[in-house]
């Protein structure tokens, strides 16, 4: 008798052997002379992914195909531990988790984890900020408002932060064209308090992006602008000039290839 594919587990039990399949092909029982009784049930995760450390650890032994000798002996531990661990009798020690979890080749944390999640990708967790694009990081220029929204890690957020794309190189290496920058808005930030910074900026109402650096010029204090591309010039702000620093950047949050 032909048994048809399909998309569930079959097991098939007879006596004390059990046979499983992610798909079963047309079989004929009889002429393998096995007298089966066959059973269709939907998949069900193994019950590991839903248990204690030790179920989880018994899972993926037998995955590897070792015995509790086997896996004892290959982390150097005792036999009779590891079946009590299993049991959950006992709790490995750090040093002991690392060693199962090695011989496994599994990381650690799979061996720690209880839920079905745990193995599984997890989304990220992000909030939206306001975007600012071309903000130059080299000669000053107009800024233009996006009326757009990126994405930012849940950590990483602030209601007084927002986003830059930068469109020049005068920031290269450390900034390229593209990069997307995080900035926590600080307007009015003390210039000697943010020196070596990366600061977005305002000089006579235009934008630029660079580092700040405090210097003494016969007894007065004058504020330096570095871009860290060795081929741009240093701009000296000019004591008359309307200059202000709007924010300082924190983070790069997107690159692109």
């Amino acid at each position: 008798m032909g048994y048809p594919e399909t998309p569930y587990y079959y097991r098939f039990y007879h006596n004390r052997w059990a046979l499983e399949c992610d798909q079963v092909l047309s079989l004929d029982l009889k002429r393998v002379g096995l007298d089966i009784i066959s059973m269709a049930v939907p998949y069900v995760p193994p019950s590991a992914f839903r248990g204690s450390l030790g179920e989880r650890l018994r899972y993926y032994r037998r995955q590897a195909g070792m015995t509790q000798t086997t896996l004892a002996q290959r982390a150097e531990l005792n036999q009779g531990f590891l079946s009590e661990i299993e049991r959950g009798k006992r709790k490995p020690s750090p040093a002991s988790l690392k060693a199962l979890a090695g011989a496994l080749a599994v990381p650690s944390a799979v061996l720690i984890g209880e839920g079905p999640d745990h193995d599984a990708p997890q989304p990220l967790d992000t909030r939206d900020l306001p975007l600012f694009g071309s903000i130059p990081a080299g000669p000053p220029t107009e800024t233009q408002e996006e009326v757009e929204l990126f994405p930012v890690l849940r950590h990483l957020w602030a209601p007084n932060r927002y986003c830059l794309r930068l469109s020049f190189d005068s920031m290269e290496p450390t900034l390229k064209p593209g990069d997307l920058v995080l900035v926590e808005y600080r307007p009015g930030v003390n210039p000697e308090h943010v020196q070596g910074k990366i600061c977005a900026c305002l000089v006579d109402g235009l934008p630029t992006l660079k580092r700040i650096f405090v210097e003494q010029h016969d007894r007065d204090a004058r504020v330096i602008l570095r871009g860290d591309n060795p081929s741009i010039p240093p701009m000296a702000i000019d004591p008359e000039s309307d200059f202000a620093i709007q924010g300082v950047v924190t983070h790069l949050v997107s690159r692109g290839l």
